[in-house]
């Protein structure tokens, strides 16, 4: 056996154990990464907001809980608001339920021509087998729904507390990382941090104006049709719309459309056609305009990276995809040169083989009329004029390329 051989078995024991612990490592600290990645991503979103302040004087770890508290309240806000329009609208719906179920047995009645009862409808209800089901899971399963809620709430304050310390000691961090680089590379990941910083804010600060412009519209639109609760509805309608990717349309205009529908049922299709329309609106005219300016990325690119990091990652990724993809989008543009394109140089070929057929062409008529003469020679006015004619087809076939 060679001498190198146990040396050998026994180091690739030794990476396979450090491969396989670090993959054990970081299963069990994604949760732990991911919300640090989404606690970064929220810091460079208010670092604008917080430079700003504190270029005018205020400390930055005031300024930065100045910021929070300010996000704090607005959520709180909007959550109480939409509390109580939930709350009262369930309970009015609970009311008004037997008149609900009275109504829709009476249409049934009268267009398949039954004779249902909404006592023995209820009766039915009540009595079946997977309603008694659900409420004995749902019973069941109030200790796992519990410590779901409190292990979202443990998320959240790492994120803000992460996020929190990110943003306040910004310039700390930097200087921390550029120390152990050398200056040329300290140059490239302040200019990555500060591209990073405006893509973010960019993105983030189009999609809050987005988002008050949705709002407002659908407002109008629940105010002028009678829908109760229609500023809670159409803060409902921008907020979730603009910020939960993909799926953010449907959850926002569902909500709209199902207490629209316990006014009147034609209210509800009104709202969902509204909501159809709109967002075909704020696809192709809205949102490109504004993204131009903040995020300066392609509609395609930006599905497809919401795409990839819903793949990856699930809805953080899907949050974080669009500015990430801008700011990797824009550092690379400072390394990629590009040069300027003509414009369809199959057009050109076409024109340059057209002037080389009408060249050719008239070199052959020429030719065919000095065979035509017996001294070969042309008269002096149709010499001249054939001159003329070649010299300027030979100067209006400019080379091409």
């Amino acid at each position: 056996m060679p001498r190198w051989l146990p040396r050998a078995m026994v180091l690739a024991l030794a990476l396979v154990a450090c491969f396989q612990l670090a993959t054990w490592g970081f299963h069990q600290l994604i949760s732990l990464l991911l919300n640090v990645l989404i606690a970064f991503f929220l810091a460079l979103a208010v670092e604008p907001a917080v430079s700003w302040m504190a270029a005018r004087g205020m400390r930055r770890g005031l300024a930065t809980g100045l910021v929070f508290l300010s996000i704090l309240v607005a959520a709180a806000g909007f959550f109480a608001l939409l509390g109580s329009m939930l709350a009262g609208q369930i309970a009015t719906m609970v009311e008004e339920f037997p008149q609900y179920l009275d109504s829709v047995i009476s249409w049934i009645n009268s267009t398949l021509h039954t004779h249902l009862s909404r006592v023995e409808v209820q009766n039915n209800l009540l009595r079946s087998d997977w309603l008694q089901k659900y409420v004995q899971d749902s019973a069941n399963n109030v200790l796992a729904v519990s410590a779901t809620v409190l292990g979202s709430l443990f998320n959240l304050l790492t994120v803000a507390l992460f996020s929190f310390y990110f943003a306040a000691d910004g310039p700390r961090l930097r200087r921390a990382l550029c120390s152990v680089l050398p200056p040329r590379r300290q140059e490239e990941v302040l200019r990555a941090w500060e591209i990073a910083v405006a893509k973010t804010g960019g993105y983030l600060y189009s999609r809050g104006l987005m988002a008050l412009i949705s709002g407002l519209a659908h407002y109008v639109l629940l105010e002028l049709m009678g829908v109760p609760y229609a500023p809670a509805l159409g803060m409902w309608v921008g907020l979730v719309s603009q910020f939960i990717p993909t799926i953010g349309t449907y959850l926002a205009g569902a909500l709209p459309i199902l207490i629209a529908f316990t006014v009147d049922p034609w209210h509800a299709l009104w709202v969902f056609g509204f909501v159809v329309i709109y967002q075909q609106f704020e696809n192709y005219l809205l949102q490109p305009r504004i993204t131009a300016k903040t995020v300066d990325i392609h509609p395609a690119v930006a599905f497809g990276s919401v795409v990839a990091g819903t793949a990856l990652m699930g809805a953080v990724g899907a949050l974080i995809s669009i500015p990430a993809t801008a700011t990797l989008q824009a550092f690379l543009g400072a390394y990629v040169k590009r040069y300027a394109v003509p414009d369809d140089l199959r057009v050109h070929g076409k024109a340059r083989r057209r002037r080389a057929a009408d060249l050719l062409a008239r070199v052959r008529h020429a030719a065919e009329r000095n065979e035509e003469r017996p001294d070969g020679k042309e008269p002096a006015g149709q010499d001249r004029d054939s001159a003329g004619r070649d010299a300027a087809a030979q100067q209006g076939t400019p080379d091409a390329g």
